[in-house]
This record gives structure tokens, sequence and C-alpha cells, in this order.
């Protein structure tokens, strides 16, 4: 496919079709780069979050998923709580 290189105001750009970026899962954001001579455009990723399942994972592995502040406390009176 051939695309036109159009003015936007003091950028260049280009118009994609629709259906390349449904193909390609591309909504609203993208990632940029520069391979060579060419530039390559992918969906963007939500990095809020990104790799904590593998860290927690890791952590659980070495014992570092204990908790520092006990959630029961040893003087705590569970038995004077009213629970509904």
């Amino acid at each position: 496919m051939k695309s036109t290189i159009r003015n936007i105001g003091n950028s260049k750009g280009i118009i994609l079709p629709k259906r390349i970026l449904q193909q390609c899962f591309i909504s609203n954001r993208v990632d940029i780069e520069v391979r060579g001579n060419s530039i390559i455009i992918t969906p963007s990723e939500d990095t809020k979050r990104k790799g904590w399942a593998d860290a927690f994972k890791k952590m659980a592995e070495h014992g570092d998923d204990t908790l520092l502040i006990p959630d029961v406390f040893k003087d705590e009176k569970l038995d004077e709580w009213t629970w509904k």
C-alpha cells in the first residue's frame, strides 16, 4: 500500500486506513520508533502495573511477600466486634 505524506500544521503526517488500524489493534495511542530508515508504529501498551505479576511471582519465590505490619495485632480482641 502506498500513501502520501501530508502537511499538518508545522508537521507532516499520513492517513492510516481504519481497517489497518483495526488489524494492528491500534485505537488511540501508539509507540513510534525508528529502525534503520524505517518508522515502526505499534499499539501503545498500558504501562500502569506492567510487569507487576512477574515481580510478585519472584517475590513469592524468594519469600519477600510477607506482611510488614500484621493485619491482626496480638492485643486486638475480635470477639468484642459486632459483625454485620
